[in-house]
């Protein structure tokens, strides 16, 4: 028999989450923000023998978000409501993290979770996975469940290799397939104070794309705990470290993010790198002037483009230099 929650015991001063922001309106109702994220380094290692690949990379939370809406209901049941109408099915991971939490705890409260996208899809931003996650950790503090952090990355790796660096966000290692995470401090160089994202006009498959990689594409690792080294030590980091494994590929397939490439460098950009599987492209800027100049010259090229910073909800947004 399911187990419906006591609402008496639902308070507005549950201990606040790790990586999402959140307000209230009333007892039923919570608003979350969902942070994207950036990859400064992707080392695949190579394949397992569970199908998935090794991987080490460096993964830090942008300030670009989407904001879900929960709402608490008198029937059971999930349901989920998307600006994008694309997502309004069961794939939808915020909907999905939702039901993993009442099927694993037996809950029939009802919910609905609306979700208002501003994190482009199929991106290489990992918005899906910081849907699910922002959900985990909205329902666990809202609901106050007994779910131990074990419990939390379990859920969370099931729903996807991205979800549990998203449980934590800020800066941290991901290794494993991505589920093993270790946060680093948030420290960030004064090179990257500010990011540019530049979304091409595709999507890409992030399967398709691990599909095509071919054995030379594999690296040791070294370069990302490089990366590691540089930002503990409060170094600037080396370019050629930001590497990503899956870049050749994604270029080499995709004309269109080959293109944004070069049209980010003739913009003005020091460098340009992926983010995951892409096709977001990121560049570094000390700056702000030169951020918007560089902004600016690709906007009037039309592409989809975001001006943004390293974030550390947790530490309430305070970056180090």
């Amino acid at each position: 028999m399911g187990v419906e929650l006591d609402k008496s015991s639902i308070s507005m001063h549950n201990a606040r989450m790790s990586h999402a922001r959140h307000t209230y309106t009333t007892d039923a109702v919570r608003f979350v923000q969902s942070y994207a994220k950036i990859n400064l380094t992707l080392d695949v290692l190579g394949k397992r023998a569970d199908g998935y690949h090794e991987l080490a990379t460096v993964m830090q939370t942008v300030e670009l978000y989407d904001t879900l809406c929960l709402t608490m209901t008198h029937d059971t049941g999930v349901r989920v409501t998307c600006s994008r109408p694309e997502l309004n099915n069961t794939d939808n991971l915020a909907l999905q993290a939702a039901q993993a939490v009442c099927q694993r705890l037996a809950l029939t409260q009802g919910l609905t979770v609306e979700l208002h996208k501003r994190i482009p899809l199929a991106a290489g931003l990992g918005g899906g996975s910081s849907n699910a996650a922002t959900v985990l950790l909205a329902l666990q503090a809202w609901w106050q469940l007994p779910l131990s952090t074990m419990d939390m990355l379990t859920i969370a790796a099931s729903l996807g290799s991205d979800v549990p660096f998203f449980l934590s966000g800020g800066l941290a290692l991901c290794e494993g397939r991505g589920e093993q995470v270790t946060p680093l401090a948030a420290q960030w160089p004064a090179s990257m104070r500010w990011l540019l994202l530049v979304k091409p006009s595709i999507s890409i498959s992030t399967a398709a794309v691990f599909r095509s990689l071919a054995v030379h594409d594999y690296s040791d690792g070294t370069r990302s705990r490089a990366v590691c080294k540089a930002l503990q030590a409060m170094d600037e980091l080396d370019p050629h470290d930001l590497h990503n494994s899956l870049e050749r590929s994604v270029l080499e397939q995709y004309p269109a993010v080959a293109q944004a490439k070069a049209d980010m460098l003739r913009a003005g950009a020091p460098y340009v790198r992926i983010s995951g599987s892409g096709p977001t492209l990121f560049a570094p800027f000390p700056e702000l002037s030169q951020a918007a100049r560089t902004q600016h010259l690709l906007c009037a090229q039309g592409y989809e483009v975001y001006l943004s910073r390293a974030v550390y909800p947790d530490l309430k947004d305070v970056t180090f230099y």
